[in-house]
């Protein structure tokens, strides 16, 4: 492991694919791995702060780092073994006063910057619309992460999300790579989850993890305790999904 810790965003343009269950309990299998972590939520609705019950719980967050140049140290709260920079509605305003800042699309790895060399790993949880918030996690990030359901219209979304990428290496981040696409809500019995796999492999070109995470009411209960899986139900089997997710995580990852 380097001397700075890798900066992985979570990104599906589409909404309700897996990114905060993804960032949460991949963020605590990787502390659980012995890793130091930071998880930074970048959505405005909250979901990831939400998941670990922190809504009440802090006096900063994202919006005051990105405009107030708030430190990430200064407003991140330790749960669960990790340490999470939470969000809520603010954020909202903060994208609006974003737009007309300058060196907009930087901000966030202006702050990133700061606080790499102290975690091996800073997880984003980016929001589902393409928005000044988003292509400040893809500009501040070294890879990218792609939960992905097996569906017809995720195909079109992965397009978009390929088409943005290309753009953000393009003009703001030219390091920036596709770590991989982790299958979720993967269900075996439908035959067309295996159609989509195979069809995403074939014509792609994106690594697509050999692991994947199936579906387990578990994972769906955990956020209404404010517990990542491992807290909530750690014998489940979207508990070990994420274990074994996390190690793959680190065996593709550059060194």
């Amino acid at each position: 492991m380097s001397d700075l810790g890798k900066v992985i965003s979570i990104v599906n343009q589409k909404g309700g694919t897996g990114k905060t269950t993804t960032t949460t309990n991949l963020g605590v299998a990787l502390g659980k791995l012995g890793r130091k972590v930071l998880l930074i939520d970048m959505d405005a609705q909250g979901n990831m702060t939400f998941h670990f019950g922190l809504q009440n719980e802090y006096v900063k967050s994202m919006s005051h780092v990105l405009l107030e140049g708030e430190k990430l140290k200064n407003i991140a709260v330790t749960k669960e073994e990790v340490d999470i920079a939470p969000a809520d509605v603010s954020l909202a305003d903060a994208e609006l006063s974003m737009v007309t800042a300058e060196g907009r699309e930087f901000i966030l790895k202006q702050a990133i910057k700061k606080a790499r060399s102290k975690y091996d790993f800073i997880l984003v949880d980016c929001a589902p619309a393409l928005s000044i918030l988003s292509i400040n996690a893809l500009t501040a990030s070294d890879h990218i992460l792609v939960p992905l359901q097996m569906e017809v219209l995720s195909m079109q979304g992965l397009s978009q999300i390929l088409e943005t990428v290309f753009q953000i290496k393009e003009n703001l981040n030219e390091d920036l790579t596709i770590l991989g696409i982790l299958p979720v809500m993967f269900d075996t019995r439908r035959t067309i989850t295996m159609e989509i796999l195979n069809h995403i492999k074939e014509n792609f070109g994106i690594r697509v993890l050999e692991n994947n995470i199936g579906i387990d009411v578990k994972l769906v209960e955990a956020p209404s305790f404010g517990k990542s899986i491992f807290e909530y139900a750690p014998l489940s089997a979207g508990a070990m999904a994420y274990m074994r997710v996390a190690r793959e995580f680190l065996s593709i990852l550059p060194k």
